[in-house]
């Protein structure tokens, strides 16, 4: 019966070519990361805070990338901390705002109680169509408070209501959470780079 079950290895030598060609793509948008970095730093650097969200494994990469900046992004480097905070920020706020609320209102409700001017929003969406990402990217219009979207496919609504977008060209969720958390990794060490030189 086992032996019936298929695990075609040329499956997995295009999962491996498309996560390949999809980062190669990155080095053709390699100033805009550039300016993604300098934009997270300038705001760190002034003392300002950067809140990230996203939703199912977006939401997981955000928090992820919100860990290495408050804790450490590498491990043999011991720095301070820094306020780059994931909005997904307990189970008894997401489930009061949603309740409450409705759970399209669960990242604009933070975002409105906590930023500031200075403060700078990061989201992260595979389609760039999520109700709860529209809302706190249109809150963050509101409050001129300056927006970076990592985007997939071809950016949906997502991509016309921030103010910088980085739009992964694919329509497959995996490939393009794929490249959002490696894309977030080369901007905070860059950004951590320039931290630890000031």
């Amino acid at each position: 019966m086992i032996n019936s079950i298929k695990f075609p290895k040329k499956f997995i030598i295009k999962s491996v070519n498309d996560n390949i060609n999809l980062k190669k793509n990155i080095l053709d948008q390699s100033k805009k990361i550039i300016f993604i970095s300098k934009k997270i730093f300038k705001c760190l650097k002034k003392g300002g805070k950067i809140f990230i969200c996203g939703n199912g494994g977006s939401a997981s990469d955000a928090q992820h990338l919100a860990a290495e900046m408050m804790v450490r992004l590498n491990s043999n480097i011991n720095r301070k901390p820094y306020p780059v905070i994931s909005l997904a920020l307990d189970v008894s706020t997401l489930t009061a705002i949603s309740n409450d609320y409705g759970f399209s209102h669960i990242y604009e409700r933070t975002f409105d109680a906590l930023a500031k001017k200075k403060d700078l929003l990061i989201v992260i969406s595979t389609s760039g169509n999520s109700e709860n990402i529209i809302k706190v990217l249109k809150k963050s219009r509101q409050k001129k408070i300056f927006s970076i979207a990592l985007l997939g496919n071809k950016g949906g609504l997502c991509k016309n209501l921030s103010d910088l977008q980085f739009v992964v060209p694919s329509d497959d969720v995996a490939r393009i959470q794929e490249v959002h958390i490696f894309l977030g990794h080369v901007i905070l060490n860059l950004v951590e780079a320039n931290l630890l030189k000031q």
